[in-house]
């Protein structure tokens, strides 16, 4: 009896802490999401406390009326059937959604890929600085050549020129040859014997001595073959078989706005010599005033943004391909502008330097007259003018063995028109005869002479054969 008894009490405390654990659950079921470990220790007690209760004695003859009331006290104060339902109703609704979110996890993370080894993902890493090593980049031109290797080929074609000439300073003595200026210059042309040499004509102009520059830094003497001032251009030659590879012309008819090119020269002496700038060909056709030791002239040039300076003159405007499509002569100097350089033509260049090997300079159709702009003459010293006349070109000068003296023309003769060419000025004179008119063409001449207006005709005569006053 003692024992049954034991065990009833054993019994009617599991109960009441199962009727606690169900009021807890009732009050408090949040409690089992925040702490797991209480809830699956709980789990375990409920299993224990439900193995006891099916163990207990089912003969009502051993319990003793005292347990009996025991248990029926315990049973009053125990929750509801209802309630004990809703208590496990909502204990399994969490372990079912529990479950259901695990298995929802599992299920995302084996998807996305979460759960993979990363040795792959390191060897992609890996191989991305290995392909940038094996692949330098490097500065290419449109044709798939290397920039710079186009610089270094065209370099050694780059020569440093210097005019020597006599001292001028009225104060001290001659004592020899002194350094008068520098520029650049192209080599065009290499044989077993001569180098042959272009440059500017304003470069060697006045030169008693010119010395060329190679690139090894070796100093030869040169010597003058010929020059045009008209269209500034010169060609010089050293002695000797150079292993020089020359600069090949390029078609500078070919070229458009927008290209790349390069210049190479001298910039402000030979201390920077062969110095490299980059730029863009800003215009074609261009056709610039430019003061010459032959007088005013309409220069035909291309222009570019590649910086020119002082010493670049001369030197080589190069294409993408390593071509020569201009000489360096000129550009416009001003504290308001930038980046104005001009450059001959290579066309024009090959056409101009063919004829000074020849001949020594270039053939052109001659009048044999030095002249002037009628409108920078003072006003004292101007011949009569009818009113209605307002520009011209007033001769100061005839070689009387040329056409022109032969046909009449004087001093102070005032030609407004050849053929039906109207005549404003002397550049207008050359431009005439050296873009409109050829050698052996005849030509009325037009002019005032002593405010009276008068007309010759003469047949223009070569250059080579007469001798320019």
């Amino acid at each position: 009896m003692d024992e049954y008894n034991k065990h009833d009490k054993d019994q009617t405390t599991d109960e009441n802490r199962k009727s606690e654990v169900w009021s807890h659950e009732q009050t408090d079921e949040n409690k089992y999401v925040q702490e797991d470990n209480v809830k699956e220790q709980n789990e375990s007690q409920q299993v224990e406390n439900r193995s006891h209760i099916d163990e207990r004695p089912t003969d009502e003859n051993a319990v003793s009326e005292q347990a009996i009331k025991e248990q029926a006290a315990t049973r009053a104060n125990a929750p509801t059937t209802k309630n004990a339902k809703k208590g496990r109703f909502g204990f399994l609704k969490m372990i079912g959604a529990a479950v259901i979110g695990s298995a929802l996890t599992l299920g995302v993370v084996t998807q996305t890929d979460l759960l993979q080894d990363e040795p792959e993902v390191e060897e992609v890493v890996k191989e991305e600085p290995a392909e940038s090593e094996s692949e330098p980049a490097t500065n290419v031109s449109t044709n798939g050549i290397d920039i710079s290797d186009i610089i270094e080929q065209s370099s050694e074609a780059i020569v440093g020129i210097t005019n020597f000439g006599n001292q001028q300073n009225p104060f001290q003595p001659s004592s020899g040859e002194v350094e008068q200026g520098t520029g650049s210059g192209v080599i065009y042309e290499v044989n077993e014997k001569e180098t042959y040499i272009i440059t500017n004509h304003h470069v060697i102009d006045g030169a008693n001595k010119v010395s060329v520059s190679l690139h090894d830094g070796e100093t030869v003497e040169a010597k003058l073959v010929g020059t045009d001032p008209l269209t500034d251009t010169a060609v010089i030659k050293i002695a000797g078989e150079y292993d020089i590879t020359p600069l090949p012309f390029g078609d500078s008819d070919e070229v458009r706005s927008g290209e790349s090119v390069i210049a190479i020269g001298n910039p402000l002496g030979l201390e920077l010599s062969r110095t490299v700038t980059q730029g863009i060909i800003s215009a074609i056709d261009r056709s610039i005033n430019v003061q010459t030791a032959a007088g005013e002239w309409e220069l035909d040039v291309i222009q570019t943004d590649a910086a020119i300076n002082p010493g670049n003159s001369g030197g080589a405007l190069i294409n993408n391909r390593g071509e020569l499509i201009g000489i360096n002569s000129l550009k416009i100097a001003s504290n308001n502008v930038e980046g104005l350089g001009f450059a001959i033509p290579s066309n024009d260049v090959k056409s101009i330097v063919s004829q000074l090997r020849d001949n020594n300079q270039v053939e052109r159709p001659y009048l044999g007259v030095g002249m002037q702009d009628v409108r920078t003459i003072p006003s004292f010293y101007m011949p009569s003018l009818p009113d209605k006349v307002k520009a011209g070109a007033i001769i100061v000068s005839v070689d009387s063995s040329s056409a022109a003296g032969k046909a009449g023309l004087k001093e102070e003769d005032i030609i407004v028109k050849m053929d039906d060419y109207e005549i404003e000025s002397d550049k207008d004179v050359r431009k005439f005869l050296y873009k409109e008119a050829e050698i052996g063409d005849d030509v009325k001449i037009t002019f005032y002479r002593n405010g009276k207006k008068q007309s010759v005709d003469l047949t223009l005569t070569s250059n080579l054969t007469e001798e320019v006053s």
